[in-house]
């Protein structure tokens, strides 16, 4: 087995190079993602309707509103490092 000499910087920026000639070479982006975004809608869902009670249509929906309030959450989150990053004087 051969070792690998280089730097985690490096290995990072070969990985960033990667990802981006993968999405340059996808033809449909949204087609390539839709699984991850119907699975992460369906964890949601469980958290309020775990046996499956309400109709598909109203856990999609009740789903949908929960992942925009998390997005919510972490938009306040994001203001809220900048506010404290701003104020200790580390501006961009």
């Amino acid at each position: 087995m051969r070792g690998d000499a280089r730097s985690a910087a490096e290995k990072s920026l070969q990985a960033r190079r990667a990802v981006r000639i993968s999405w340059a070479n996808t033809s449909d982006p949204a087609a390539r993602t839709e699984p991850a975004r119907r699975a992460r809608l369906e964890r949601l869902a469980n958290r309020f309707d775990p046996n499956h009670q309400l109709s598909n249509e109203e856990r999609e929906r009740r789903a949908k509103q929960l992942r925009a309030a998390e997005l919510a959450e972490f938009s306040e989150r994001s203001a809220k490092a900048r506010r404290r990053k701003k104020s200790n004087g580390a501006g961009p």
